[in-house]
């Protein structure tokens, strides 16, 4: 792994999960709000990744290139993917700002941290040097004020205890004219598209989950989505944290949904 000089503000951090001598991630003191998504998140860690692509027949692939192209980062940029889970946001932003850039994979899972770690040492690119694993708390971030940017979350926000808040931390981190794009499940005002991702969470989704022995864990998505906001809510809650633009983007049929925030 790289070496990357992290301003990390929060109290208590720590060096984590060695294996081999070699840091695999650093741990920051998570709040105890997230305790039980957090223990969820790494429960299905070890099989995370094969389910994505066997319940999104890989589309899952694509929709994350979409919401790193519009993030808008660029070579030399320094950016965060917060709840990077295993990984997939931070490789992709890793080959968009190059050796020259840094990218911070953030996450509330030590498990999904590990998993991420283990895959950027067998999937090997000269530019994954530039990724910096760290166990943080999405609603409060370990960095000094606009220090990034660009930032992503992928299916992240959704499992946010506290959405607003959270939202002015990236805020917070982001650098003025920089933009945060967040791609989650989409919470679709039509009954049609609703329905249809109901009844794939319940036939599908659920029954290839618990042949892994996760059928609670995944029953969870549902609940998820229905608590969840809106294309319409979400680009007001991100201008009511303060960002002076936003978009929200149905992707996948309207399954799917990116929002774009510009600081």
């Amino acid at each position: 792994m790289g070496t990357v000089t992290i301003p990390v503000t929060a109290a208590a951090t720590t060096a984590a999960s060695h294996a081999g001598g070699r840091q695999r991630y650093v741990a920051v003191r998570c709040s105890s709000a997230s305790d039980e998504r957090q223990a969820l998140f790494s429960r299905i860690a070890p099989v995370y990744d094969h389910l994505n692509d066997v319940l999104s027949l890989g589309q899952h692939r694509t929709w994350k290139r979409i919401c790193v192209s519009w993030s808008k980062a660029k070579r030399g940029d320094r950016v965060l993917d917060l709840c990077c889970g295993s990984g997939d946001l931070a490789f992709l932003l890793s080959q968009k700002v190059g050796l020259d850039g840094q990218v911070m994979g953030v996450d509330f899972s030590g498990q999904q941290l590990q998993t991420a770690a283990s895959r950027q040492d067998q999937r090997w690119k000269a530019c994954y040097k530039n990724i910096k694993w760290i166990e943080g708390d999405a609603l409060d971030l370990p960095f000094t004020d606009r220090y990034f940017d660009a930032v992503t979350v992928g299916y992240g926000l959704r499992n946010v205890v506290d959405k607003p808040k959270a939202m002015r931390e990236i805020l917070r981190v982001l650098k003025p004219g920089s933009r945060a794009s967040v791609l989650d499940f989409n919470k679709s005002s039509s009954f049609f598209t609703a329905s249809l991702q109901s009844w794939a969470i319940d036939n599908v989704v659920v029954p290839l989950a618990s042949s892994y022995g996760l059928t609670e864990e995944y029953k969870y998505l549902k609940s998820s989505i229905s608590q969840y906001l809106t294309g319409e809510e979400l680009e007001k809650l991100v201008k009511e944290a303060g960002f002076s633009s936003a978009k929200h983007y149905e992707l996948g049929g309207g399954l799917m949904g990116n929002l774009v925030a510009t600081r």
